[in-house]
Order: C-alpha cells, then structure tokens, then sequence
C-alpha cells in the first residue's frame, strides 16, 4: 500500500511538471519568433512558431509569420501552405490575404493571386479593403493591365493614402499605359538687348508599342536670328524590365540655330524605397560636336518628387564643363496634376535650342504647373527666367513662356 501511494505521488508529481513545461503564452512566443525572423534567424524563429503552433493551430498571425519567412528565403510552395491556413482559420483577417497575395507576386503565381482576392471579396465584400485594393491594383500591373491597375491607384492616391512609392508606381504605369495623343506647344522667349523675341511651335504626336515602349514624334518650328528652321525628333522609353527602362533620342535639322544632328540614349533604374537612378549620354552636332554625359537621383516623397541631375561636358585639353538642375514637383489630385519649380545653372543637355559651345554659364528658375482637365485634355503653362553668360562682361536676359495643351484618344 505504501508502495502503491509512492508510485501514485511521483506519476502526479511528474505529470505536474510535464504540464507545466508545456504551459505557455503564445503571444509571448509570437514576440520572440518574430525577433528572430525579422533578424534573418529563420529557422531558430520557426522553431518557437511551431511549438506555439502545436497547441495553437488555429493563431492566424503565428502561421502569416511562418508563411512570410518562407516567402523571404525564396520557399513560395511552403510559404503559402500556412498562408492558405491562415485564410482558412480567419476568413476576414485582411493580413492574411496581403501576405498571401505578396507570396505569389513574388513567385509570378499569378492566377494564383487571382483566386486569392476572389476569396478575399467573397468574405471581406466586393469593395475591398485599401491594402488590398492596393494588391489589386499590382495584379493588375502584373498582367499588364496597366489602365485599370492606374485607375486603382489613383483612386488610392486621392483619398491621401501614404503607400510608400506610390507615386513612382503611378508614374510607372502612366508610362505603360497604352494611350495615344496629339499636342501641341507654344514658346516665347524675350531677351533684354537687340535680339528680337523668339516665337517657336512644336507639334508631337505619342503612341506606344511593345518594342519601343511610349513613342513620341515632334516636329519643332522657329523662328529666331532673323531665320526660321525645323527640328524633328523622336524620342522612345522601351521598357526593360519591371524595375528599369531606356531613353532613347535621335533628330536633326537644317537650320544652324537647331542641332544638325542630336542622339542621346539614358537608362533608368528605380530602386527600393520609391528612389530611382539614371545615366547616360547626349550628342549634339551644332558648328561644333558636344557630347555630354549626364546622372540623375529621384525620390518621391508622400506627394512630392525630386530630381538632382548632373551633367559633364568635355571641352578641348583639359577643359571639363559641368551643369546641374535641381526639379520639384507637388503632385495635387492625380499623378498627372502637378506643381513644377527648376533650378539650374550651365546648360541642359535636353535643350536642344542652346548650343553649350556658345555659353560660358546660364542660371536659370523655372515655375509651371500642369493639370488634367478631363480624361481627354492636359494644359500646362510655365514660365523661366535665365541669366546668360555669353563672354567676359557679356550678359543676356532672357524671359521665357510655355503654353501647351494635349489630346488623348
């Protein structure tokens, strides 16, 4: 009997401890696994997930945890195992279907992706929630519906919304989408001093293909120096990827006012964070050959974005000109509807109407907005003044008014 009641008092004694070592909380080992993951320990911190898992199955955010750090080694197939479980034991947890619908962008699933946000409008309504709109609206990118994934996000851009990059995703699409148009331009420039006023017009034409990406067409007509003359130029932004383009640029005219012969070609890059990078090349044939090499850094930032670019031109011997132009633009209720303010010193190398070889230095301001009427109509103004240095002691001022307006079809 005595035996029997030690035996009893070790088995409870023992059963105690077992239970007490298998008591825990799971929100604490939430905390840690994500500590771990989050510090690329993916596999110490899928240990403490999975032994919360062993009691609680059903916790939604411990199996979005699991399914993320597959997704972010690259293991898609076991990432979205415990996200489909995560819907299944939380129909109506909208970070479930965000990690879930991430998993698939990331693994090009998608049709996928596709019966994922249907079951996200089943159960969360046919209005779905911003964050998924959102997810959406990059589906629809994926699969290069890019006026119904801009129209998405447009909308997500007037109700203020803060996605970081936004604004770069927006201006990604414009430049994908498949819109032709028509517009034309107006120039006038005033210079203090004997020149007479330069009056120039340009009439352009865009269209898009899948070889050369956006395609626009311009034919440049001026009169300046007593003379007139034609410019015409086409310009291509051929896409090279999700994350990078091309710039490309050849023209010519007969007029010694206007560059005999121009090319330039730049690629662009965007980079995380909503930043993007560019470099590349201008050639311009006036009475002299000029070639200039040209760098830019982006950031778009809530509604603003900026432009600093830099640009060499080599001279004869030694000789190294630079130039740099600072641009700024508030973007009001769409990507298109903006506030434009430049600040530059030298010459450009996309002003085809200055020959580098004929300034020592320019300083320049420029201001300009631009608006979308309506689906089909675009008007911009602007307005710039520069101070240019011809020589030694030798200034000219010059007033400058832009006028254009565009059609789309």
């Amino acid at each position: 009997m005595k035996k029997a009641s030690i035996l009893l008092i070790s088995f409870i004694v023992f059963s105690t401890a077992v239970t007490a070592q298998e008591s825990f909380d799971p929100d604490v080992l939430l905390v840690d696994a994500r500590t771990l993951i989050m510090d690329d320990k993916y596999i110490e911190g899928r240990k403490i997930a999975f032994r919360a898992l062993s009691k609680y199955p059903d916790y939604a955010d411990i199996l979005i945890l699991v399914g993320r750090s597959y997704s972010w080694e690259g293991k898609n197939d076991s990432a979205s195992i415990y996200l489909e479980r995560a819907i299944v034991v939380a129909p109506d947890y909208v970070d479930a279907y965000s990690a879930y619908l991430d998993n698939l962008f990331w693994a090009d699933q998608y049709d996928d992706a596709d019966v994922v946000l249907d079951k996200a409008k089943i159960n969360l309504g046919e209005t779905l929630p911003d964050e998924l709109r959102y997810k959406e609206s990059k589906l629809l990118y994926y699969k290069e519906d890019f006026d119904a994934a801009y129209k998405i996000a447009g909308d997500l851009f007037k109700k203020k919304h803060k996605y970081e990059g936004l604004l770069d995703y927006m201006q990604t699409l414009q430049r994908l989408r498949r819109n032709n148009a028509v517009g034309v331009a107006y120039d006038y420039d005033s210079f203090e001093g004997d020149i007479s006023a330069w009056n120039t017009f340009s009439l352009y034409a865009r269209t898009r293909t899948k070889l050369t990406g956006t395609l626009i067409g311009r034919v440049t007509q001026s009169s300046r120096f007593d003379d007139n003359g034609t410019l015409f130029e086409l310009d291509a932004y051929p896409s090279l990827g999700k994350k990078m383009y091309a710039y490309l640029n050849v023209g010519g005219s007969s007029a010694n006012f206007f560059p005999e012969f121009r090319v330039g070609a730049s690629l662009y890059y965007n980079l995380p964070k909503a930043w993007e990078i560019d470099g590349g090349f201008r050639y311009l044939q006036f009475s002299e050959a000029t070639t200039i090499y040209t760098a830019s850094l982006g950031k778009y930032l809530g509604n603003w974005w900026f432009n600093l670019r830099g640009n060499l031109i080599p001279g004869t011997g030694n000789s190294l000109g630079t130039s740099a132009n600072l641009h700024a633009r508030y973007y009001f209720k769409t990507g298109e509807d903006f506030f434009s303010a430049q600040l530059s010193s030298g010459v450009s190398p996309d002003e085809e109407t200055r020959d580098p070889t004929q300034l020592l230095n320019s300083y320049r301001i420029r201001l300009g907005y631009q608006q979308l009427v309506t689906e089909r109509f675009m008007v911009y103004a602007f307005s710039g003044y520069s101070h240019d240095e011809l020589g030694p002691d030798r200034f000219r001022n010059n007033l400058n008014f832009s006028l254009g307006v565009e059609y789309r079809f």
